[in-house]
C-alpha cells in the first residue's frame, strides 16, 4: 500500500542514481529556474504554444505542479494564475512561489483544487491543463468549473492525459508507472470519458491529438526517433534502406507518408496510459 507524499515520492526518485534520466524528463531537476527555462525551450512548450489564442490575456495554469507551465506561460507574456492545492517546496506550490521570486515573473499561486475554482465566472482567456485532467477527482465537475471561468471564446488546451482502451486496462498502467506504488496517485481514463467531461461541461471540443499526432504527447522522443518508430512497419515491408530514400529523395512525399504512417501508429496503439491532449473552446455565446 502507497505511505508516502507525492513529493516524498519524487524525492526518492531523484535520490537514484540510475533514474536521472527519467528525472530530468520530467522536469523533477533542479536547479528549478534551469529546469522551467529548458520546458520553455522544449519542442513540447513550443507546439502546446501554438494552440493557444494569439491574444496572450489572463491565463489559469490548472494543477500547476512545479510551475514549468506557469513559467512557460508567463514568458511568453500571459498573466498567470497558477492552481495547485498541493503545498510542497519540492513539487506544489511552495515551489512556484520560489520560481516566480526567482524569476521575477508575475505568478500569481493559489492554493485549492479545480472542482471548486475560486475565482468569478468569465474570468480567464485560457486554462491550460499539463497532465491535470486524470488526477481530477471528479472530472465532469472539473470541466464545469473549467467551464464557468473561461471567458465566452476563451480556451481550455489539455495536454498529456493518460488514455487506456478499457477499464481492464488501468492496473497494468498503474503496475507499470515509476511512483504509483510508493504514493498511489496516478490515474488513466477512457478516451471517451475525457470527451464527455468536456463536451458535457458545455466546451467545444476543437481538437484531439493522439500519441504520434504532436510533439506534445510524444515527448521526450525526439523527432528522430518518431519517424523512426512511425516507419518500422513500412521498413519491415522493404527494407529500411528503401524507406530512407524515400524521405532523402521527396520531402514533401517523405512528409505525407510520415503523417499517414503516424495515424496508423495510432490506431494500432493500445497501450495503457498512452497520451492524449485536448483543445476545446467556450462558445462566444457563453
Amino acid at each position: 500500500m502507497p505511505t508516502i507524499s507525492w513529493e516524498q515520492a519524487v524525492q526518492w526518485l531523484r535520490d537514484k542514481p540510475d533514474q536521472q534520466e527519467l528525472v530530468r524528463a520530467c522536469y523533477f531537476d533542479d536547479p528549478l529556474i534551469d529546469a522551467a527555462d529548458r520546458f520553455w525551450q522544449s519542442v513540447e512548450w513550443k507546439s502546446s504554444a501554438a494552440l493557444l489564442p494569439p491574444s496572450k490575456g489572463r491565463a489559469l495554469d490548472l494543477g500547476a505542479g512545479r510551475g514549468i507551465s506557469s513559467y512557460a506561460l508567463a514568458r511568453d507574456g500571459w498573466r498567470v494564475s497558477a492552481l495547485e492545492p498541493d503545498p510542497s517546496a519540492l513539487v506544489g506550490a511552495g515551489a512556484i512561489r520560489a520560481l516566480a521570486q526567482e524569476s521575477g515573473l508575475p505568478i500569481e499561486v493559489v492554493s485549492e483544487y479545480s472542482e471548486k475554482l475560486p475565482f468569478p465566472d468569465n474570468s480567464f482567456d485560457l486554462v491550460n491543463c499539463r497532465q491535470v485532467l486524470h488526477h481530477a477527482r471528479d472530472l465532469p465537475q472539473t470541466c464545469r468549473e473549467i467551464f464557468r471561468v473561461l471567458k465566452p471564446g476563451g480556451r481550455m488546451v489539455a495536454t498529456r492525459e493518460h488514455v487506456i482502451s478499457k477499464r481492464d486496462d488501468l492496473q497494468a498502467f498503474l503496475d507499470a508507472h515509476p511512483l504509483h506504488h510508493l504514493y498511489g496517485g496516478e490515474n488513466a481514463l477512457l478516451l471517451d470519458e475525457y470527451v464527455s467531461a468536456i463536451s458535457g461541461a458545455g466546451l467545444v471540443l476543437k481538437q484531439v491529438l493522439a500519441p504520434f499526432d504532436s510533439p506534445i504527447n510524444y515527448s521526450p522522443m525526439t523527432e528522430a526517433q518518431w519517424v523512426a518508430y512511425c516507419t518500422r512497419p513500412l521498413a519491415a515491408v522493404i527494407g529500411e534502406r528503401a524507406t530512407a530514400g524515400i524521405f532523402s529523395r521527396d520531402h514533401a512525399l517523405g512528409s505525407a507518408l510520415i503523417a499517414l504512417l503516424a495515424r496508423l501508429v495510432n490506431w494500432r496503439n493500445h497501450s495503457p496510459g498512452r497520451l492524449y491532449s485536448f483543445v476545446a473552446e467556450k462558445s462566444v455565446d457563453g
